[in-house]
C-alpha cells in the first residue's frame, strides 16, 4: 500500500508538506536538497553504518522474552532492545545521520527539541564526539521531571533552554528550537528528534530509523524462519514507531500497532492521545493530526511520559491510521506504570516509560493469540531517567529534594 506522493517528496497522502516562515523557507530547501544528494552517497553510508557499528553498538538485541510469553500464555514475545544502545534510547541513530548531513553542510551548532531527554543526550554525545556547540530546549516542566537526563546534557557540554512559555513541555521546546533555528541558520542545524516538522525531517527519520525494523525482520528470520505477526511500539511525535515499522511496510500479514499516550484517559482533558481525539490541522510545519479546539489552536495535553506528550503525531504515521495499514491505541499511565513494573519483575529490564505504553499493549493483545504467532515489541529506551517520578506515582519519595 502506497502512502507516499512520488511527485511531491514529503507528502504521505494529503499530509506532510513544509508549512514555515518564509524567514525558514531557503535553510529548510538547503536542508533537503542536501540530503537528497547524501542519502545514497556511498561515502556518506558508510560513515553512518560504521558510527551505527562502532559507536552506537548495533546491531541492537532481538531478545526472546520467555518469561513474559510463559505468564501471558499466548503470542512468543520479543523484545527489540534499542535501550541498549549507546545513549540508552533509539535516537543515537537519527542523531548520527542528521549529525554527519550538518558537518556536510558545513554547520558547527546543533540544536535540538527534547522532551524525556534522550534526543537531547544523544545530540549532545555526538556533539561532544564531532567537536560542535550543542544547545538543548526542553519544557520546565520536563526539566524537572527528567533532572538526570538535563545533568547528563550537561556533563557533556550542551547548554540546556528551560523553556518557560506556553505548557512548558515538548511542544514548547519545539516552538523555542524553531525560533532558535531561524535566527541561527547559518551555523546551525536543527536536529529533529521525531519523525514531525517540515519534509525532509520526516523522511530523515524513517530512514535514519530504519535500523530498528531492518535488524528485526533479519533477527527473526534467522532464529524463527518467519515474519513476526504483530510489530508494536510506542509513539509520540513518532521516530520510535516508524522505524519500527519501516521494514514491514510492504508485508501485509505483519499487523503494525502504535501505543499512544492516553494519560488519566481519553475521556479526559488530561491525554495526549492524538490519534484516538485529534484532528487534521497544520503546526510545527507540517500538516498532520493535532489535539486542537475547534479554532485550530493547539491544546494542552498531559502524560506521565515527557517522551509522549505531545498534541501531534508525525505525518507518515497519520496516513497510515488513514490507509489502516497500521493501528493506533490508547494506553493510560496506570496501565503504563504497570507495565513498567511488570516487565522489570518478570525479565529483569527497566525500561523506559515510554516503551511501557508498547509492554502495556503486549500484555492485553499475546493472552489473545495462538502461541504460533509472534509479537515484537520495541523497547525504545531504558527507564533509569523515570524511576524517581514513578516512584512518585506510586507514593514513594526517593530523596528530600
Amino acid at each position: 500500500m502506497t502512502i507516499t506522493n512520488e511527485t511531491t517528496p514529503g507528502r504521505y497522502l494529503d499530509y506532510g508538506g513544509q508549512y514555515l516562515p518564509e524567514l525558514l523557507m531557503p535553510e529548510i530547501q538547503r536542508v533537503a536538497a542536501a540530503y537528497a544528494h547524501y542519502k545514497d552517497d556511498p561515502a556518506f553510508r558508510r560513515e553512518f553504518h560504521t558510527l551505527l557499528e562502532e559507536y552506537a553498538g548495533r546491531p541492537s538485541l532481538l531478545y526472546y522474552a520467555k518469561n513474559m510469553t510463559a505468564d501471558l500464555g499466548g503470542a512468543q514475545i520479543y523484545l527489540k532492545r534499542e535501550d541498549l544502545n549507546h545513549t540508552g534510547a533509539h535516537k543515537i541513530n537519527n542523531v548520527i545521520g542528521q549529525a554527519l548531513l550538518a558537518k556536510r553542510m558545513g554547520k558547527t551548532r546543533l540544536i535540538a527539541e527534547t522532551g524525556a531527554g534522550q534526543h537531547g543526550v544523544a545530540t549532545a554525545t555526538i556533539a561532544a564526539l564531532f567537536g560542535m556547540a550543542c544547545e538543548i530546549f526542553m519544557g520546565r516542566l520536563d526539566t524537572e521531571r527528567q533532572r538526570l537526563n538535563v545533568y547528563r546534557m550537561e556533563l557533556l557540554g550542551a547548554k540546556v533552554h528551560a523553556v518557560t512559555t506556553g505548557s512548558m513541555v515538548l511542544k514548547d521546546a519545539v516552538n523555542a528550537a524553531l525560533q532558535d533555528y531561524a535566527a541561527r541558520s547559518h551555523d546551525t542545524f536543527y536536529v529533529m528528534g521525531s519523525a514531525v516538522g517540515p519534509h525532509p525531517f520526516p523522511v530523515m527519520v524513517h530512514d535514519f530509523q530504519s535500523v530498528i525494523s531492518t535488524e528485526s525482520k533479519a533477527q527473526l528470520q534467522t532464529v524463527a524462519g518467519q515474519l513476526p505477526d504483530y510489530v508494536i511500539a510506542c509513539v509520540g511525535g513518532g521516530s520510535n514507531a516508524i522505524g519500527s515499522f519501516a521494514a514491514y511496510l510492504e508485508d501485509p500479514t505483519v499487523h503494525l500497532i502504535g501505543c499512544e499516550a492516553a494519560g488519566k484517559g481519553v475521556t479526559t482533558s488530561q491525554t495526549a492521545a492524538t490519534m484516538a481525539l485529534g484532528s487534521t490541522g497544520i503546526f510545527h510545519g507540517m500538516k498532520s493530526r493535532f489535539l486542537q479546539n475547534a479554532d485550530g489552536q493547539i491544546d494542552a495535553v498531559y502524560s506521565i511520559s515527557a517522551g509522549l506528550d505531545y498534541p501531534g503525531i508525525g505525518p507518515e504515521h497519520a496516513a497510515l491510521m488513514d490507509s489502516g495499514r497500521a493501528q493506533y491505541v490508547p494506553i493510560t499511565d496506570d496501565e503504563a506504570v504497570a507495565a513498567f513494573e511488570y516487565i522489570a519483575k518478570q525479565e529483569g529490564i527497566i525500561a523506559a516509560i515510554e516503551s511501557c505504553h508498547a509492554v502495556a499493549a503486549v500484555q492485553k493483545l499475546a493472552p489473545t493469540l495462538p502461541k504460533s504467532q509472534i509479537i515484537i515489541c520495541t523497547l525504545s529506551g531504558r527507564g533509569d531517567k523515570d524511576v524517581a517520578a514513578i516512584a512518585k506515582y506510586r507514593g514513594i519519595q526517593l530523596s528530600e529534594d
